[in-house]
């Protein structure tokens, strides 16, 4: 799963020199939180969030005329809020790579450069479409929360279990577990009963602590 098949692209950019309140109309007509800032090579140089930009926006409190508000507004451009130190990530990084990035920096995007060039952003958004599409959540099936041994083959002979019933695995997530001699394991199949399967899996030792069908949409 790379960052490639997850970013959204082509990304949306801004010119340093453009007013924020344009900045700021881009954003909500876009439905973003988080801009690019290329100069007029296309080069980054930096990134702008919707939150610099509100922050720039007049308070109710202020003792200044609508007209001399309007004014100052007019002369902040995006260069002054941007973020000039950009944290990015290529197009073959991981997405574990980009969240755990995120996860560091405590920031919600990252641009995505190719030799140089913005080729798009990754954001939360994004990676929580990721982690849907890992645990299989847009397909129908049987989905079990397990603790397995944490043996070697402990894997193989559950994918061997599920296809001896008829199954076939969708998707195989892990957790951790507070017992370091067993391992969990989130497992989606499809095409195996429920009842039938849970009693096998029980039965090698296996201990289900969920079990539940999964519509389209879980």
């Amino acid at each position: 799963m790379l960052v490639r098949n997850y970013m959204s692209s082509p990304v949306v950019t801004v010119k340093p020199a453009l007013p924020f309140q344009e900045a700021l109309k881009v954003m909500r007509e876009k439905r973003f939180r988080r801009m690019p800032v290329v100069d007029d090579a296309g080069r980054l140089v930096g990134i702008v969030s919707e939150r610099d930009l509100l922050y720039a926006s007049p308070s109710p409190a202020t003792t200044l005329s609508i007209w001399e508000v309007n004014y100052l507004l007019t002369k902040i451009q995006v260069d002054r809020l941007m973020t000039e130190k950009v944290v990015t990530v290529t197009p073959d990084a991981t997405v574990e790579e980009a969240a755990a990035i995120m996860i560091d920096k405590k920031i919600g995007g990252l641009p995505v450069l190719d030799g140089g060039n913005v080729v798009g952003i990754i954001t939360e958004t994004d990676l929580f479409k990721a982690l849907v599409s890992l645990f299989g959540g847009n397909h129908c099936g049987l989905r079990l929360t397990l603790e397995v041994p944490g043996n070697k083959g402990v894997l193989a002979d559950l994918a061997r279990t599920i296809f001896d019933q008829g199954g076939n695995v969708i998707s195989v997530g892990t957790y951790p577990v507070s017992d370091p001699s067993k391992a969990g394991l989130v497992v989606k199949v499809e095409d195996v009963s429920r009842e039938q399967l849970v009693d096998k899996l029980q039965s090698l030792g296996d201990h289900v602590v969920d079990a539940r069908e999964c519509n389209s949409s879980a």
